[in-house]
């Protein structure tokens, strides 16, 4: 009798479902909304989500500041695109989190309060025109890195969000590349521009990819859950290789003095990143911390009778039928 009691205990029946899940990530099974699932594990996707399409509609802001200022009909038209596209990420992963039971309101307002993060990188400005080129070439380039490997992340929604965000971000980066060849292939003043804008947004975006795998609290129970399928330093390491022969093919000097090849490993080793400054503007500390949660917070205000007219119309459409 005190066997089946125990073996019917609430204990190990949860270890069973865990077991069972556990089982369903191992074999690459997709994790849909209606399934069962930790609640620790709908926390943390719901967390890397959210803070995935904040950073999405926050990384606009610096670049919504320079469409009257392209150079040119065509980049703006181009650049026009991409910050359109960033909004429709936003979206797409606003409502691949919402299948989690959490809604929207909730989502922001954590961002507002604080108690929800964005990207770092968006948090430096944008100083000139070769900015704009070194975000999509750096920035959208590392986000593409990180991000094809989240097409096959176990929670279904966000993975099949990521498919068709991939392929816009591999614009955006050709995009920003574009901008600074072009640059380098110019005059001495648009080379000097160019390399300043690689100088200051190189190590941020290194910084991307988070802490090295050894201090950071979510990589492995992720990577176990396989919400993460690579580790931070494999990640960024692949975002090195591949960007340092982008630089030098264009002439673009790398602002590492301690930057070297191995011939071991066949990789770049880097010199040491600033996690200092890395963790200060994670804090709030950083150049335009204040200026883009401000200017979001008055754009989600000012568009309140937008989403009001919205779920009246939708309402009264519900009504009708």
């Amino acid at each position: 009798m005190s066997s089946t009691i125990e073996q019917n205990s609430p204990t190990t029946v949860m270890q069973e479902r865990l077991d069972q899940f556990q089982a369903r990530i191992d074999a690459d099974e997709k994790i849909e909304p209606k399934d069962w699932m930790p609640e620790e594990y709908r926390k943390t996707v719901l967390r890397q989500m959210s803070q995935h399409a904040h950073s999405e509609v926050i990384g606009m802001q610096p670049e919504g500041n320079w469409i009257l200022r392209a150079p040119c009909l065509r980049a703006k038209k181009i650049l026009l695109a991409k910050i359109q596209d960033e909004g429709g990420h936003g979206l797409y992963l606003y409502s691949a989190a919402e299948t989690l039971g959490t809604g929207r309101e909730a989502l922001i307002e954590s961002l507002h309060n604080g108690k929800a993060k964005y990207s770092s990188i968006f948090n430096y400005p944008t100083l000139n025109w070769a900015d704009i080129g070194a975000i999509g070439w750096l920035v959208d380039g590392a986000a593409i890195v990180n991000q094809v490997s989240l097409q096959r992340t176990s929670y279904g929604p966000y993975a099949r969000a990521m498919v068709r965000i991939c392929k816009e971000e591999s614009f955006h980066q050709r995009q920003g590349y574009e901008i600074m060849t072009t640059m380098m292939r110019g005059n001495s003043a648009q080379k000097e521009m160019a390399q300043d804008a690689m100088n200051r947004w190189w190590w941020p975006a290194l910084m991307m990819f988070g802490p090295h795998d050894k201090d950071s609290a979510h990589t492995q129970q992720s990577m176990q859950w396989r919400i993460k399928r690579e580790s931070n330093d494999v990640l960024r390491q692949r975002f090195i290789d591949k960007t340092i022969d982008q630089a030098h093919l264009i002439g673009l000097t790398i602002p590492d003095e301690q930057l070297k090849y191995n011939e071991d490993t066949k990789h770049w080793d880097i010199g040491p990143i600033n996690w200092d400054e890395f963790w200060q503007v994670v804090g709030g500390h950083g150049l335009c911390n204040e200026q883009r949660m401000k200017h979001h917070i008055r754009a989600h205000q000012d568009g309140q009778w937008v989403r009001e007219a919205a779920n009246a119309f939708a309402q009264k459409q519900i009504s009708f039928n």
